[in-house]
């Protein structure tokens, strides 16, 4: 009889499963469904006109819920536009732009794209979209000649940044000149907020004159097939993204940039000096990378690049391959501003003076009067050719210390150099040089200015100062000129 309870026991913990068995079986969970995006349904309402956008600028994005009919239309120009102060080129352009228009449309769309060839123009151009899932691009389908219009459709099936150019024979010539844009699917969740949002690309252009030579340039065909470029430069022209003409931004603001590559030839090394970008999007795919320095754009690609700036200042960017930023053009300037954060970078603290012994420590920066800002551009800047006491380099670069140049020419000529670069041949204290000065016109006015009163003032010299207005007066007559 002593079994008797272990089998009561055992059949009440029967009961007691099988109680909240069936308790479960009477209350379920509901079940969590998650509905996708539509990205495939046929658009039923009435078409809609693309905004389109001229760099550096972005259209809005599309808040919509279902794809749409969208309609594109691009107008090729051949016009003739600034390369750099006092140089220009006949471009051949979509839109009137180099790059050409930005366009924006959402995953799933369908994209009428019409194409028109002015009259004025000489060749027929057409548009391979690398947004197209189909055999070249619509290339053969917009295939368009002078005074007329080519219309094609094309499904957006795949989000991410892509590049559009010309591919009429010979595409590099009609890429070179400047026939190249993007155009952006928005997937249909977005990229997430962003305070700013910028168009930026980079093209290369290879013309017969060398670099900064006066006057209506050709191209150059040899030098496209060396792949040895005149000009490297972000939207179409040298300075294009600097000065008045720079983008903005405020600190803690987040800054989406819009990044492509026309080529034809060469790879960008993507940079922000004193940046670094939050999230890059490597070929505007949907995976980003985190805390990225420079990132590679190759020819016909893109790429999606955000950031914060925490502080103030003016930014560079440049392609990091550096000489085509400091010899080529492909510098563009982001300014930013807000509040000092000293915790977070300072102004230089002190200048220690070092003769291989121990040195000695000079004045805090506090202290040091405001004209050294031009010591410290000079040092950082030109002593580089010049060296730092103005005796240059022999044959190669032309001495500042006692300088019958400096003593002879124009303030207003020697801002010009410094903000435009300056060729060979020049002559001084009876020796010719025949080397090359880059342009400088990322620097502000006060530094141009103070590196020549510095230079004015010093090994000799005894010249008188140069005013941030005077650089402001020749920067500004340079950007009047059409």
């Amino acid at each position: 009889m002593q079994f008797v309870p272990a089998i009561m026991k055992a059949s009440w913990l029967l009961a007691v499963v099988a109680a909240c068995t069936t308790e479960s079986h009477e209350a379920p969970r509901p079940a969590v469904t998650v509905q996708a995006p539509d990205v495939t349904s046929t658009p039923t309402s009435r078409p809609i006109i693309a905004q389109l956008t001229s760099a550096p600028e972005v259209p809005q994005r599309a808040w919509r819920q279902h794809p749409a009919h969208v309609v594109v239309e691009l107008t090729v120009k051949e016009v003739v536009k600034p390369i750099a102060p006092g140089v220009t080129y006949t471009f051949w352009t979509y839109g009137g732009d180099v790059p050409g228009k930005f366009i924006r449309v959402r995953q799933g769309d369908e994209v009428e794209v019409h194409l028109k060839n002015d009259p004025s123009s000489k060749l027929p151009h057409n548009v391979d979209f690398h947004a197209v899932a189909g055999p070249g691009g619509g290339a053969v389908s917009t295939f368009t000649a002078p005074g007329h219009e080519s219309r094609f459709t094309f499904r957006a099936t795949r989000p991410g940044l892509y590049v559009y150019h010309c591919a009429t024979a010979p595409v590099p010539m009609h890429v070179a000149n400047g026939m190249y844009g993007l155009i952006l699917v928005d997937p249909p969740e977005g990229y997430g907020r962003a305070d700013h949002e910028y168009y930026v690309m980079q093209g290369e252009l290879y013309t017969a004159g060398k670099y900064h030579a006066p006057g209506l340039q050709t191209f150059d065909m040899d030098k496209g097939i060396d792949e040895r470029p005149t000009y490297v430069v972000f939207n179409g022209a040298e300075g294009s993204l600097v000065g008045d003409k720079a983008i903005h931004a405020k600190t803690g603001d987040r800054v989406r940039l819009y990044v492509g590559n026309g080529g034809p030839n060469l790879v960008s090394s993507f940079h922000v000096i004193g940046g670094i970008f939050d999230k890059v999007y490597p070929e505007a795919g949907l995976h980003p990378q985190e805390d990225v320095q420079t990132t590679l754009i190759p020819s016909g690609g893109a790429a999606i690049v955000e950031m914060t700036f925490d502080v103030p200042g003016t930014y560079s960017i440049v392609d990091h391959s550096l000489f085509r930023a400091f010899n080529q053009g492909a510098v563009a300037q982001i300014v930013v501003d807000g509040p000092s954060r000293n915790d977070l970078m300072t102004e230089k603290i002190t200048d220690l003076r070092y003769d291989g012994n121990e040195p000695a420590e000079a004045a805090p920066a506090a202290q040091v009067a405001d004209d050294d800002i031009g010591k410290a551009t000079f040092g950082r800047i030109c002593a580089a050719c010049h060296q730092p006491q103005g005796q240059g380099i022999p044959g190669t670069f032309p001495p500042l210390a006692k300088s019958d140049y400096l003593a002879s020419t124009a303030k207003a000529t020697l801002i010009g150099h410094v903000l435009h670069g300056l060729q060979g041949p020049v002559t001084v204290n009876g020796t010719t040089y025949t080397g090359q000065m880059p342009p400088m016109a990322f620097l502000s006015d006060d530094e141009i200015a103070g590196a020549l009163t510095f230079a004015r003032a010093s090994w000799g010299n005894q010249l008188d100062k140069v005013s941030p207005q005077e650089v402001g007066s020749v920067r500004g007559q340079t950007a009047s000129k059409p």
